[in-house]
């Protein structure tokens, strides 16, 4: 699946603050997300992120 900057996407873990819902800030060899319940960003390895991510929501 192709992931563009902006989409939204669930995660299979929740995040502490109660949110599996993510924003896309940046694609690439890493991935950057945004999680949408407290706003905390975090990088992650391409092979990572795309194990992490069920599906894109928008």
């Amino acid at each position: 699946m192709e992931y563009n900057v902006g989409d939204i996407v669930r995660t299979k873990k929740v995040h502490p603050c109660g949110s599996k819902l993510w924003e896309i800030t940046r694609v690439g060899v890493d991935f950057k997300l945004k999680c949408q319940g407290c706003g905390h960003v975090i990088t992650l390895e391409r092979q990572k992120a795309l194990k992490i991510i069920t599906k894109k929501e928008s």
